[in-house]
């Protein structure tokens, strides 16, 4: 049964001193795991270069991307006008009739149904009928009732599980070093192991109910760095729709591996994870190539940030229990979707602050900043277009070397001996696969935003585990291959320099014309490249309303979601 908290946290105040924990009883809290475990790295090595699989694909230099008309249509380059007094703020949701009918035809063949942003944050609304068939359902399986899984709520277990609490788990004082509480939500319990299949629905069903996109006759493209693009060929593929993954050659291998047998084609384009100038190009090729595409791009979607405003900060607002004071959240930042959570418990706690985090390899936040790394699935060396700025209160970045060895303190079996020499429990030990690069750097992100504001015992930090190790056990060959085995003098090297030394370097808390420099960044890539309009980048940071749109708009995509499944004909085999 979920948990929902009725008694509010208080939020620490700006530059507040720390200050006792509140005393008042405390509510039960839900599953998790409490992790109590040491990170570090060896000596820094040189950085290494990740080989890809596929051969890249030309990208024409002279020509980069234009954008059509909401929702990544294909549409001539010309055909928008940069200096419409145009600001659109909110997800289009006009109904194309006709499509409409094919899509819901496609729907029924495929016996799909679509859960409500409503069931996602509630299991206990998904109809009984789904939850019994989901009882002998591979977690990963390409089955349609995969998609209500698409949940923080999923049991964790690789087939046939049901619902619970929120999955999360919680980094205490004998792993991080700091008195305050450091919570994250784990990734890893989604299909295809990553939230970021959260992310992709919430771009791809406000144009399936709407019939903006039709998967019958229509070719879905999604631009990522990795785990969106597997996320949005796993929904592709139960609409038994053409899909096309659109990724940089060095990301991991499993990644390369999963979409080989998914996606309809993939295509590798030049550089690793920082390089998505290279990925929009070619998306623009794709626009200009006349097939009949909708292009999902998880950095311009609305209903990336959406689904986690209303999802993630829902699920990280039922992990807080009563007594805690919320200090702030923290995110590394790629497609700038995550960190909307952050800004939904902003509202709930409005004294907490929301911090974006990056590799200090590429600081474009920080210090705008260029350059490669290797912490995959963030730093893309630009500002998405739905990141709001305005609700930014810190940056920070941390060296992609500090991630990397992490992953080996906890996944090398002399690292989880020396965790154990420290003291860690060995459930504990067993639980930090549950971190990929990206969230070994999220912790470490947690742990300066505790140390900067000084947070002490009462005080929680949240934070999110995009991916597991799962995605990453290729780059532990590649490093055992480069730099040999993982001794115990590198893991307490790592442990005390990386994990035990974090510290407020490389931070910045952000004034208000600090956070509009910022902001101003999205003007050399959305409009000068992308064909967005001054008037909504404006829009964006002096428009109070404009995010609030976007965030209001969940009861109206639940109601057409609603109406799609009704007109499937398939709910009456699903109640029962």
């Amino acid at each position: 049964m979920l948990l929902f908290l009725s008694v509010p946290i208080a939020a620490a105040g700006a530059g507040a001193a720390p200050r006792a924990p509140a005393t008042n009883p405390v509510a039960p809290r839900q599953k998790g795991c409490s992790i109590n475990a040491l990170r570090g790295a060896t000596e820094k090595a040189p950085h290494a270069t990740w080989p890809g699989l596929f051969k890249p694909a030309a990208v024409d230099p002279a020509q980069g991307s234009s954008r059509g008309r909401a929702g990544g249509r294909a549409a001539a380059p010309d055909s928008m006008n940069r200096d419409a007094k145009d600001t659109r703020p909110m997800i289009d949701l006009t109904v194309d009739g006709e499509r409409l009918k094919s899509a819901v035809r496609r729907a029924r063949e495929r016996d799909i149904l679509i859960p409500t942003f409503a069931q996602m944050k509630d299991p206990a609304l998904i109809p009984e009928g789904v939850k019994s068939r989901l009882l002998h359902t591979g977690l990963w399986d390409l089955d349609a009732r995969n998609l209500f899984r698409i949940t923080w709520h999923n049991d964790p277990v690789p087939r046939g599980g049901g619902f619970g609490g929120v999955n999360f788990v919680e980094f205490p004082r004998s792993l991080t070093g700091v008195e305050a509480r450091i919570f994250a939500l784990v990734g890893k319990w989604f299909p295809t192991g990553a939230h970021k299949v959260g992310a992709a629905f919430g771009c791809l069903v406000p144009r399936l109910v709407t019939g903006q996109f039709d998967p019958a006759a229509e070719k879905a493209v999604w631009p990522s760095t990795g785990n969106f693009c597997r996320g949005g060929a796993f929904d592709s593929a139960l609409l038994g729709c053409a899909s096309v993954a659109v990724l940089p050659e060095g990301m991991s291998r499993e990644r390369f591996e999963w979409l080989a047998n998914v996606a309809g084609e993939v295509v590798a384009t030049p550089g690793t994870e920082s390089n998505v100038k290279e990925i929009f190009d070619r998306c623009g090729e794709l626009r200009r190539s006349g097939e009949d595409l909708v292009i999902f791009n998880q950095f311009e979607e609305f209903g990336n940030h959406l689904w986690h405003y209303d999802v993630t900060g829902r699920a990280m607002a039922d992990v807080l229990r009563a007594g805690e004071t919320l200090g702030g959240s923290v995110f590394t930042t790629g497609s700038a979707g995550t960190i909307a959570a952050g800004e939904r418990l902003k509202e709930l706690f409005p004294a907490s602050k929301v911090a974006a985090s990056e590799a200090l390899q590429c600081p474009t936040l920080l210090q705008n900043g260029f350059g490669a790394h290797r912490i995959e699935g963030i730093g893309d060396k630009h500002v998405p277009w739905i990141h709001n700025l305005r609700a930014t209160d810190m940056v920070m970045a941390i060296d992609d070397e500090a991630p990397i060895q992490l992953i080996r303190l906890f996944n090398e079996p002399e690292g989880k001996r020396y965790l154990a020499r420290r003291g860690v429990p060995e459930p504990c030990i067993e639980q930090l696969e549950l971190l990929g690069i990206s969230g070994a750097a999220n912790l470490l992100s947690a742990i300066k935003m505790a140390r900067w504001y000084e947070w002490g015992a009462g005080y929680a930090v949240m934070t999110v585990l995009t991916d597991s190790v799962d995605m990453y056990r290729s780059r532990l060959r590649e490093l055992a291959a480069a730099r040999g085995e993982f001794s115990s003098e590198d893991a307490a090297v790592a442990c005390h320099r990386y994990l035990l030394g974090q510290g407020t370097e490389h931070v910045e808390e952000l004034t208000w014309p600090q956070r509009k420099r910022l902001h101003n960044l999205k003007y050399f890539t959305w409009i000068e490249q992308q064909g967005k309009t001054q008037a909504e980048l404006e829009a964006q940071w002096y428009d109070n309303g404009y995010w609030s749109r976007i965030h209001g708009q969940v009861g109206e995509i639940d109601a057409l979601i609603e109406q799609f499944n009704r007109m499937t004909g398939l709910l009456s085999h699903r109640s029962d």
